[in-house]
């Protein structure tokens, strides 16, 4: 089973910014044949989809993150990173990178790093 490590959550004020990052800790893991993508649950509790990097380049974000929120990668070092900018208490989640290709929809994800912004 590949492992994923995440890092970078905290508690920061209204505001202020967050670098997540998350590194595929198995050395042997193709990770350039991966998309990358980091999720947060809603309150129904369903994984909404944060911000996604695909291998061609395609960049996808949640409306309310666009302009705020980066997602990059260092093929590497193996891993995908999240800046996140301009943070709102409505930020407030954990965040969950996921690794995964067209032969493996589901992939392999992190334990989920804690972001609490304050009002």
């Amino acid at each position: 089973q590949v492992q994923l490590a995440e890092f970078g959550g905290g508690v920061v004020h209204a505001g202020g910014s967050l670098q997540l990052y998350c590194v595929v800790l198995d050395t042997t893991f193709e990770f350039n044949e991966y998309d990358l993508a980091w999720y947060r649950p809603t309150p129904g509790s369903q994984q909404e989809l944060v911000a996604k990097l695909r291998l061609d380049g395609r960049i996808r974000y949640v409306d309310d993150v666009k302009g705020r929120f980066t997602i990059s990668r260092d093929n590497d070092k193996k891993a995908t990173y999240l800046q996140m900018n301009s943070l709102a208490p409505a930020d407030t989640a954990t965040y969950y990178c996921n690794v995964y290709n067209d032969c493996d929809a589901y992939g392999y994800w992190g334990q989920g790093t804690q972001v609490t912004v304050s009002a």
